[in-house]
């Protein structure tokens, strides 16, 4: 794994002597002697991770800092702040303007390299997450915006009661805070349950609290929450051990209330901002595979989906049986009533038939007024009953017209079926089913038709 990182320091001697450390390890390498010029590389893109001096002439690293994480253009960009300041108060200032983490002059090397590498993961699954999302909004979809990661949901994984409610006392006034002393039970608390962060002490008596780190990033339903740990100062190799195995952050013994406070504030807003991203990836897939008026899905997954249940038909030698639905003159409701009333009609005439169809039959809105249903395991006998199931079912009751109901007409629906046959084509099965449709519709309408083997 490579990244660019980029080096701030107004001192070359400093530049040079980290610049040797990641080159080392294969990182490539920028450099800024000052604030401004730092803040035009991290705009125009040219580096994954800074490196930031906090004391520098003019523009100092805290104030760097802070343009980088209110510019929604590098607000994603990790942030190590290298200074010789060592003081909890320092560490809170720098946490306060957004830095992910801090090393402290002279910068240890395996702690260096363990922490470039740790935060260039996070940037590489952000910059995917982004690039996904800015596709999202492309096609007109909304983010939310990053927020303040004030009042999250906690796991506190510790066996010590003294060190818990030291834990809790700092953070029960800005968080909903719960502890689990027994390390099997909160991993299965932490799958269970929607925490936005688990806090774990890494001296936990009698159980490896890295093993719990590393099982809740290998199950599914854990590996995106973010995990710090409690260490002291002697746990240096096990942190950076943690570090390589996904923990997001850490905090040593003792604790500083508010560099407690700062780091869980930071993690929380990390992981809302992650999730919008997800979130928006996911409304884009759901876009791109899922009509929005019915909430049915669409012709395009219909034309995968239908290729590989015949496939896996024909392997297993099942039956599958397919019917397309059609409303009955549907035009003359949108001539008469309005556009507006032949969506209700169209998403109530989707609800009804899902409502009489089977678990395992997926349906589809084809376009317009046409809607397909696939039938797995369904042979052409059962599909018969089915479709005059659903026939009866949108005649039974008038369709209402507005959103209040109202106003209500009647609805009938003209059926096609057709059956998988030897040569399981899926355009061949589409349109077998489509001529039984028109048979049914010349024939009166508001029936079945069965296209012939």
């Amino acid at each position: 794994m490579t990244a660019r990182v980029l080096i701030v320091d107004d001192l070359l001697p400093n530049i040079k002597l980290l610049e040797a450390r990641l080159s080392a390890e294969y990182f490539d390498v920028v450099a800024a002697t000052n604030g401004p010029e730092a803040l035009e590389l991290c705009r125009d893109g040219r580096c994954d991770i800074v490196l930031l001096d906090v004391m520098m002439p003019g523009m100092d690293g805290f104030e760097v800092c802070t343009r980088l994480k209110s510019d929604p253009a590098t607000l994603h960009l990790p942030v190590v702040m290298v200074t010789a300041l060592d003081q909890p108060a320092d560490r809170v200032r720098g946490l306060e303007c957004g830095a992910d983490d801090f090393l402290t002059k002279p910068v240890d090397e395996m702690a260096l390299i363990a922490r470039v590498r740790s935060l260039t993961r996070l940037k590489i699954m952000l910059d995917e997450l982004r690039a996904r999302a800015n596709t999202s909004a492309n096609l007109g979809l909304s983010s939310r915006e990053p927020n303040d990661g004030e009042r999250g949901r906690i796991l506190l994984v510790e066996d010590r009661p003294g060190s818990s409610d030291r834990i809790v006392a700092a953070l029960r006034d800005y968080h909903d805070i719960e502890i689990e002393s027994y390390p099997q039970e909160a991993l299965f608390r932490a799958a269970e349950n929607n925490y936005e962060l688990v806090i774990v002490s890494l001296n936990l008596m009698d159980f490896d609290a890295l093993r719990l780190c590393s099982q809740l990033r290998s199950l599914e339903r854990t590996r995106s929450i973010p995990i710090l740990l409690l260490a002291d100062l002697e746990d240096r190799q096990r942190v950076l051990r943690g570090l390589d195995l996904g923990v997001n952050d850490y905090i040593m013994r003792p604790i500083d209330r508010n560099e407690l406070v700062a780091r869980v504030r930071t993690q929380l807003r990390r992981k809302r901002y992650t999730d919008s991203l997800r979130d928006n990836v996911q409304a884009a897939i759901e876009l791109a595979v899922v009509d929005a008026l019915t909430g049915l899905n669409n012709r395009r997954f219909l034309e995968t989906h239908l290729a590989n249940a015949l496939d896996q038909a024909a392997h297993k030698g099942q039956p599958l049986s397919l019917m397309i639905l059609d409303i009955d003159h549907f035009k003359s409701v949108n001539d008469t009533y309005g556009h507006d009333a032949g969506d209700e009609v169209l998403k109530t005439f989707a609800q009804r038939i899902k409502r009489v169809l089977r678990g395992a039959d997926l349906v589809c809105r084809l376009g317009g007024e046409e809607f397909v249903v696939v039938m797995p395991d369904t042979s052409l006998g059962v599909a018969e009953r089915i479709a005059e199931r659903v026939r009866a079912a949108v005649e039974g009751d008038k369709f209402p017209i507005d959103p209040k109901a109202t106003r209500t007409i009647p609805i009938t629906t003209s059926i096609g079926l057709a059956e998988r046959g030897a040569d399981a084509n899926a355009d061949a099965l589409l349109r077998r089913a489509d001529k039984a449709l028109y048979a049914s519709k010349s024939s009166g309408r508001n029936r079945v038709t069965a296209a012939a083997a």
